[in-house]
């Protein structure tokens, strides 16, 4: 299962544009990367805030940075081993910084009992890309997707800012499906490996 990830192509044909543009004008994919890593930031700060509609465009623009440095890689030509240890740091940052924020709202908000909850999620959140980058390593190809990868931990996130009442149960969805994920992912890395 690929979970959102199944969108990924049409997301990038919404995003060619600027892929023809960075083409055009030599724009380093990385300036996607950190773009991307910015953006995660400024959702953080809105997730902090409590503010779902900002959060949601801003993790969109997440998502899209993270698209768009790996299209823009393959569109120049430019792809190259680094690109992949920026593209995966920038990846882990965003991340980070997206729990980060929910941290600080809960804290606030629920009391620092949530903030446990939100530590396991961002530990299971890893754990996909854990397995996947040490099936990588071992000679497997680099997987992504789901059925619970980057873009349904982001719209959980927003979902918890939009509808806090029900926080609790988001986040173990989070905890749960990346564990499902994990073993998922883990399968198909040991299936290639055999």
């Amino acid at each position: 299962m690929r979970g959102l990830y199944a969108l990924k192509p049409w997301y990038t044909r919404r995003l060619d544009r600027i892929v023809q543009w960075a083409v055009r004008k030599d724009v380093t994919p990385d300036v996607f990367t950190w773009l991307g890593v910015i953006s995660a930031a400024l959702a953080g700060v809105a997730i902090a805030l409590g503010w779902w509609l900002p959060a949601l465009v801003l993790l969109a623009g997440r998502l899209a940075g993270a698209n768009l440095d790996g299209a823009v890689a393959r569109a120049r030509g430019v792809s190259r081993p680094w690109g992949f240890v920026v593209n995966e740091l920038g990846d882990r940052a965003g991340d980070l910084l997206m729990f980060a924020g929910l941290a600080v709202l809960l804290d606030r908000t629920q009391g620092p009992d949530a903030v446990v909850l939100v530590l396991v999620a961002t530990l299971a959140a890893s754990m996909p890309t854990f397995a996947s980058l040490a099936g990588a390593g071992a000679g497997a190809p680099r997987l992504n997707g789901g059925p619970f990868g980057k873009t349904e931990r982001c719209l959980a996130v927003v979902l918890v800012v939009a509808l806090p009442v029900i926080w609790a149960v988001l986040l173990w969805v989070i905890v749960v499906m990346s564990v499902v994920t994990t073993g998922a992912r883990l399968a198909r890395i040991r299936a290639e490996l055999a």
